[in-house]
This record gives structure tokens, C-alpha cells and sequence, in this order.
């Protein structure tokens, strides 16, 4: 029998911990403190406190350890395994996250073949890079009208600053020969600037990143009405007389499987799982895992130019070096991919025998590419065949049109200028990413005005045609965008944490 009590009833159950579900559970905790707030997370908890970004782990061991009971249903705790499933170069999944198994490209279709989840409390967050750039031009949502208020509580839920790293020596110097390169007829908000990054220097100097334990806030750990169930696997979504009236949870430790009844759900696991755990229910409205999209990502590596020989060596915490910082070159409509330069090693790197780098002097340059949304990509499901996890197999379906794959010869030409700029190529030709790698899929269950079969949710998240359920993470973000989209998740989940606090006072 199980240790543990499952509710029988709250206000609210919230399924996943990642970064948009722990913003429903914190601004609900502002806003509704009242309310009885349930947590679901299929993974086990990682890191402490629960939810923290396992780069705040010390201990490197202890870090890998972390990453491995991250890794999905055939997550363990030791063994070679780095980055869940590995099959090819192509098929090679980042620590802390796990590949699908199978489904991932369709017969004659590009497919998403790095297509990669976490199951862990803190979900991706506990493993993020923590860029939150905010969307611009035809990356905004035009409906939203508060965006740019909701951005702000999204800079204010994940700690988001753009300072952590201005002692690095190099990051003015990487910065001053991007702008030289891009700035011209560019506005500000679109120049080379600083990155803004969920991280904070703590007072021992060391960096903290934001986990969705940053999200959750005191707040929310004080609230005595809220709990969070770790290794609790949502098989479906209970619906009454057209209503969500709660879930269905199975215990994974014990295998009981329990009904907890809620006024509201709200279902963030992720853009691939919650339209998965949505038709598992018979939840299948017409735009149910459609337009979903990745961003193609282009990368390449520089060695910086005349750098000049430091006094004093330069932090690293086994994680990050500190030497150039995190530089953001923003997307533009006319330049239709965003562009992220760090430090790619800390250590100094042999580039020949007799010409070794020196520590900072090698910087990677990332692009990620805005893709052309189509209806037919999708991530569809099989009612005969089932996960790991006994839900409806995922079967993707994704393919680049004449226009993704112009954009991207257009990064490509791009970001070999750019590290021409800074630096010395180590290669001539950049790498492209296998498609998936971003980790940014969008789009299936994307929000739009109307009930008109292109979208799965209104403006505050609410499912269409059936009342008191939501949706949340990057699945609800309907544009076409090339920045990191946490921190619009974020933004669009407290939309919709707002509605549900609202409807609560009504009763």
C-alpha cells in the first residue's frame, strides 16, 4: 500500500512542475491563497529544493545523478547512459532529458529525430539554459494585449536579470564586435545586448539558476494549501457533462491508481505530453497537436581575436565559465532567426600542438530559426500502440518547407560572418542541429481568438468547449517564433493563473 494520501478534492490540479505550471501554483498562491492547489509530476524529485536547476548542484557526481533519474521511464541512477536513449550521433538526447523511442519521423517526412523530454520535478527547468529573451515583431501574440505587462511578471516569477555576468572580461569585447557587425539600421531593442538569463550571483559569488523552485517562490512553499505529488503519473483528465472535474493519478510507487476531483485542471506537462494526456481523455478538439514547431538550430565556434592575458583566473563552478558571459543578438522579421554567444569551454582547448588556446578564448555562436507553420506538422497519437508510460504512442509528423530551409541557409551564411567577426573560425562550415535539438516546440495546443478549429485554447489558456480546463507551457504560444520561449509561457500562463484566481472569488 501506498505511504502517501492523495486528496480527494481541490480547487485546483495542476499536472507537471515545470516553469508555466509552477506559475499557475505561485500566482495562485498571491491571488487565491485559499485555495487548495494539488501538483502532479510524473518524475522523481531531483534536486533540493524541489524544482531547483540541477546546475546549482555542486557536487559533480551528485550533478549526474541528478540528470540520470531525470532521463524518463528508463531513467537509473548510474551506468554510461548520458542524455536518456542513444542511438546515433543524430539520435543523442542532453543530460537530463530522454529521445522518443520510436514515432519521431514519418516515412518520407524530415521528423523531429531529436525530439526530447524530462520527467523530473522542475521538468525542463531543471535543466534549461535559462535564456529568456523577450519575442519581438511577428513573434508577439497581437491579441494579447497586456504581453508586455505578463513579460514583466514572467521577468519577476523566473528572477530573470541581465547583470550575473558583467565581471566576465571578455563579454564587452564579443559584444563590441557583434554590434560592429549587426547593429547598423537596427533599433535598440533589436541591437546586440546582453542576454537575459534567469540567473542571480549570490552573495558567496557563485552563480544560482532559476529552477522552477525560483518559480514556486516562498510563497507558494509557505502556502499550507498547497502540495506537490512527485512520481505521480495523470493518465487522464476527468470530464463530467462536458466539464473538467479532475484526474485520474497513478501512484508509480505503488501502482494505485486514485481520482482526485478539482473545480479546475490545468495541464502543463509539455508541448508533446499534454496533447497526449488531452486525447488520452477524448479530449480531441480539431487543432489538438497541430502546428507544432521546433527551431532549427545552427552552431559554430571562434576563437576570439587579441584577447588580452588575464592577472587572475576566471570562475568556473563546473558548469559555466565566466569568461565572455552571454551575449544576445535579437530576431528580426527581416533577420528571421535569434542568435545566443557564450563561452563553449573554460578549459584550454588544443587547437595544434604548438598554438594552444587559451582559457575564454573559444566562444560558441547558437541560432535558432523561426519555422513556417503548417497545420500538418503535428504530433499525432496511436490508440492501439502505448509509451513507456501506458499512454497513446506519440507519431510525429514534421517536415521543412522551401522557406525553413531557405532561413536556414540563410543562419548559416550568417553565423559564419558573425564568428568571422569575433574571431577565428575552427571550422569553415557550421554545424546544423538535428531537428528537435531546441527543445522548443511550440504550437499544439496553441491559443487563438476564435473557436475555429486552428486553435486549442482561448486567450487565457481555457480549453475550448470544455469549461475548467487549461493549458500551459510552449505548446499554448500560437506564433512562429525564434527565442527562447520560457519566459512567453511563463507570461501567458499567469493569464491564465489570473482567470482561474478570478472565477475562485466569484463563488
Amino acid at each position: 500500500m501506498s505511504e502517501r494520501v492523495y486528496p480527494a478534492s481541490v480547487d485546483v490540479a495542476i499536472v507537471g512542475s515545470g516553469p508555466a505550471g509552477a506559475a499557475y501554483a505561485r500566482i495562485l498562491s498571491e491571488r487565491a491563497p485559499d485555495a487548495s492547489i494539488a501538483m502532479f509530476e510524473v518524475g522523481p524529485t531531483v534536486s533540493d529544493p524541489p524544482g531547483a536547476h540541477v546546475k546549482n548542484i555542486a557536487d559533480a557526481d551528485e550533478r549526474a545523478r541528478a540528470q540520470m533519474r531525470s532521463e524518463g521511464p528508463h531513467a537509473s541512477e548510474g551506468g554510461e547512459r548520458v542524455g536518456g536513449i542513444v542511438k546515433t550521433a543524430q539520435r543523442r538526447a542532453r543530460p537530463g532529458t530522454f529521445l522518443l523511442e520510436d514515432g519521431y519521423q514519418a516515412e518520407g517526412e524530415d521528423g523531429l529525430p531529436a525530439a526530447a523530454m524530462s520527467s523530473n520535478v522542475g521538468g525542463m527547468g531543471a535543466h534549461w539554459t535559462a535564456a529568456c529573451p523577450r519575442p519581438g515583431g511577428s513573434e508577439r501574440i497581437d491579441f494579447i494585449d497586456d504581453l508586455d505587462e505578463l513579460l514583466d511578471e514572467g521577468d519577476r516569477l523566473l528572477g530573470v536579470t541581465t547583470d550575473a555576468f558583467d565581471g566576465s572580461p571578455f563579454g564587452d569585447l564579443v559584444r563590441e564586435r557583434l554590434a560592429a557587425a549587426v547593429d547598423e539600421g537596427r533599433v535598440a531593442a533589436t541591437r546586440v545586448q546582453r542576454m537575459p538569463l534567469a540567473v542571480h550571483r549570490r552573495d558567496d559569488g557563485r552563480l544560482e539558476w532559476s529552477g522552477s523552485d525560483v518559480v514556486l517562490g516562498d510563497v507558494t512553499r509557505a502556502n499550507p494549501n498547497f502540495a506537490l505529488h512527485d512520481e505521480s503519473l495523470v493518465t487522464r483528465v476527468l470530464v463530467e457533462s462536458g466539464r473538467a472535474v479532475g484526474v485520474e493519478v497513478r501512484d508509480l510507487r505503488s501502482g494505485e491508481t486514485h481520482d482526485v476531483r478539482a473545480r479546475f485542471v490545468v495541464v502543463a506537462a509539455d508541448a508533446l505530453r499534454t496533447p497526449q494526456l488531452l486525447w488520452a481523455s477524448g479530449i480531441r478538439p480539431d487543432a489538438l497537436g497541430r502546428y507544432l514547431n521546433d527551431q532549427a538550430q545552427i552552431v559554430f565556434a571562434a576563437r576570439l581575436r587579441d584577447v588580452p592575458d588575464l592577472e587572475t583566473d576566471v570562475p568556473a563552478d563546473g558548469t559555466l565559465s565566466e569568461y565572455s558571459g552571454v551575449s544576445w543578438v535579437p530576431f528580426t522579421d527581416d533577420v528571421p532567426f535569434h542568435g545566443q554567444v557564450m563561452q563553449l569551454d573554460a578549459s584550454p582547448v588544443a587547437l595544434a600542438e604548438d598554438d594552444p588556446a587559451k582559457p575564454g578564448e573559444i566562444v560558441g555562436l547558437g541560432f535558432f530559426c523561426a519555422k513556417d507553420l503548417q497545420r500538418e506538422d503535428r504530433v499525432a497519437f496511436d490508440d492501439e500502440e502505448r509509451d513507456p508510460y501506458g499512454l497513446p504512442a506519440m507519431r510525429i509528423h514534421y517536415r521543412l518547407t522551401d522557406h525553413d530551409r531557405a532561413v536556414m541557409d540563410r543562419a548559416r551564411t550568417e553565423i559564419v560572418r558573425l564568428g568571422a567577426a569575433v574571431g577565428e573560425p575552427l571550422d569553415p562550415r557550421p554545424f546544423t542541429m538535428p531537428l528537435g535539438a531546441s527543445l522548443h516546440y511550440q504550437g499544439s495546443t496553441r491559443m487563438g481568438l476564435t473557436d475555429d478549429g486552428e486553435s486549442v485554447c482561448d486567450p487565457d489558456s481555457r480549453v475550448w468547449s470544455v469549461p475548467g480546463l487549461y493549458v500551459a507551457g510552449n505548446g499554448v504560444i500560437p506564433t512562429s517564433t525564434a527565442c527562447n520561449p520560457t519566459l512567453t509561457n511563463v507570461a501567458l500562463a499567469v493569464r491564465g493563473a489570473r482567470s482561474i484566481a478570478i472565477e475562485l472569488a466569484s463563488v
